[in-house]
């Protein structure tokens, strides 16, 4: 857990906009906010609303501990969450795929 002085949480949102293939024009217009605004909030050059928050959670659907995680005593690995974000927007196809890879590998590391 980060020592809490400043709360910087841009990269963690700049990640999960990424991993859900979203730019930043397009995260913008979904919240209702200017691209500006997004760009600071990413850079830590601003901190974004409540409403704001709740709506890039709501659009993500991804709670704010995911946000806030190196700040809270909640163990997680944030890279698997912004990953596991983007899936229920892939392809069938590409969903049985990763499906397929996680039995492949939990059987390999019985072996």
């Amino acid at each position: 857990m980060r020592k809490v002085n400043t709360i910087k949480i841009g990269k963690n949102i700049q990640a999960i906009r990424k991993s859900n293939g979203y730019t930043q024009e397009r995260l913008a217009e979904k919240i209702e906010v200017s691209v500006r605004y997004v760009s600071d909030i990413e850079q830590d050059r601003a901190n974004p609303s409540y409403e704001v928050l709740i709506r890039i959670c709501n659009l993500f659907k991804v709670s704010m501990d995911q946000i806030f995680s190196e700040y809270l005593n909640v163990k997680e690995n944030k890279n698997l969450e912004y990953s596991l974000a983007g899936f229920d927007k892939l392809s069938k196809k590409d969903k049985e795929t990763i499906e397929n890879l996680i039995i492949y590998f939990n059987k390999s590391k019985l072996n």
